[in-house]
């Protein structure tokens, strides 16, 4: 058996280069092309070279307390080419969300960056700052300077019944320092306020990966990200394939329980992933996974690892085809963690 079968779409191969295969990377930016201000080592020269190969990039991310043209500039500074056109928020979901849903023009109260209120007016809406301005809807996105004055404005409105849309839900955002609060968690006050839940703009959802297909007109898109409950579920939801990247919150022993909507189509260590071809993942009925010159074998349940030219990476695709398929059919297994430690991972 192989993965990718029709029901086990995650771990396939690729014969082609994925930048050949797909028109389209929709990129996510924290984690997987910086983090922080810094970049991931060599992304400048993978993504020139990937456009060399005629994948076109856009630039796809939750995070809307800057603008396309913030987003843009910081790209160019770490030596990536892009104009706004090449970043799609979830801010600017979040505004055709409304305008779909209620019109141009219609009054919306802010709870977020001064850019995120800027993207909204540039779609033709109406901000304010008070719930005594009886708004049509409210926007929240994160913002690290949100007091409770901010948050307790938001509450107000949406219990008066303003249509409530949040650019993204995540708990947490990567730091240099750590995952820190993120746009979730403060939408989770908001929400315990007003006893209501809001529309999601971001990722997993729908709306920000309609709006990056949109734009880029792309016909065969790949999602690549680092966040199994974000970018992977979002791309399965979506039924587009996916490259997780162990550059930023995922680790190898996280994918040990990824459910099956947060299993990738693909994996990698990084963006150079996209200018190879994939290895295909062969889960056999004698309780073993090959990928490349990797196989892992369970052994009266205990699981191992053969090959003397085993790579890391082909190791992990083989041992996590092999534990998503024994955890699928409900049988034990034990001894994936040393396994994952063996590989160098973590």
């Amino acid at each position: 058996m192989t993965s990718g079968e029709p029901g086990q779409p995650w771990l396939r191969g690729s014969g082609q280069p994925l930048a050949v295969r797909h028109d389209v990377a929709l990129l996510d930016l924290d984690g997987v092309v910086y983090v922080g201000p810094q970049p991931i080592e060599g992304v400048a020269d993978v993504l020139a070279r990937v456009r060399e190969q005629g994948m076109r990039l856009a630039f796809v991310t939750n995070n809307a307390s800057r603008s396309a043209a913030d987003v843009a500039e910081h790209l160019i500074e770490l030596g990536i080419p892009a104009s706004t056109d090449d970043v799609v928020t979830s801010a600017q979901a979040a505004a055709a969300v409304i305008v779909a849903q209620i019109g141009a023009g219609a009054s919306v109260l802010v709870t977020g960056s001064p850019a995120l209120r800027q993207t909204l007016e540039a779609a033709g809406l109406r901000t304010v700052s008070s719930a005594d301005d009886r708004p049509d809807a409210v926007v929240q996105g994160f913002w690290s300077r949100l007091c409770y004055t901010d948050l307790a404005e938001a509450a107000l409105a949406v219990r008066a019944g303003a249509f409530w849309v949040a650019t993204n839900a995540d708990t947490t955002l990567p730091s240099p320092r750590g995952l820190l609060p993120g746009n979730g968690s403060l939408v989770g006050v908001v929400r315990a306020a007003a006893g209501k839940s809001p529309v999601v703009a971001g990722k997993p959802e729908l709306p920000l990966h309609a709006e990056g297909v949109r734009r880029m007109g792309a016909k065969n898109p790949l999602v690549v990200g680092d966040r199994l409950d974000t970018d992977i579920e979002g791309a399965n939801r979506a039924d587009t394939p996916s490259l997780l990247v162990l550059t930023g919150v995922t680790s190898a022993s996280d994918l040990l329980t990824a459910r099956p909507d947060h299993r990738p189509t693909y994996l990698a260590e990084g963006l150079a992933a996209l200018l190879q071809a994939q290895p295909a993942v062969v889960v056999d009925d004698d309780g073993s996974a090959r990928c490349g010159a990797s196989t892992v074998r369970s052994r009266d349940g205990r699981l191992v690892i053969d090959g003397s030219d085993t790579t890391a990476i082909d190791g992990l695709r083989a041992l996590l085809a092999l534990v998503w398929s024994l955890a699928d059919a409900g049988r034990p297994y034990e001894g994936a963690s040393k396994v994952i430690a063996d590989l160098g991972f973590h």
